[in-house]
């Protein structure tokens, strides 16, 4: 079993930081890459950035300079750090991880956390 859990969600004022982590923990063999995603009422679950095993981040335009993810390999945690909030940026943010397990060492398959909700208002 995988297991993901995020972390850090909560109200914030236009304009603030907040600081999301995703622990990947269970049968892991090894991370291929780490994705946030978020949902926004009303909305479909979009990309916002996403970091591979050797380290390559990518963004989507509308967090750009603003947002920031990052892992801890010896923890199998993912990181987005927030800047410069909107209100617009307010979601439930996902973590998935793509991942090979050690009953499947071939097989990379994706896994989703239950989310943390992220709410800007002032």
């Amino acid at each position: 079993q995988v297991q993901l859990v995020e972390s850090g969600g909560g109200l914030v004022q236009p304009g603030g930081s907040l600081r999301l982590s995703c622990v990947v923990s269970g049968n892991i063999f090894k991370i291929d890459t780490m994705r946030w995603y978020r949902q926004a009422p009303g909305k479909e679950r979009e990309l916002v950035a996403a970091i591979s095993s050797g380290g390559s981040t990518d963004y989507v335009d509308f967090v750009k300079g603003r947002f920031a993810i990052s892992t801890d390999n010896a923890k199998n945690t993912v990181y987005l750090q927030m800047n410069s909030l909107k209100p617009e940026d307010t979601a439930v943010y996902y973590c998935n991880s793509a991942l090979m397990t050690h009953t499947h060492p071939w097989l990379v398959m994706n896994y989703w956390g239950k989310g943390t909700l992220v709410t800007i208002s002032s």
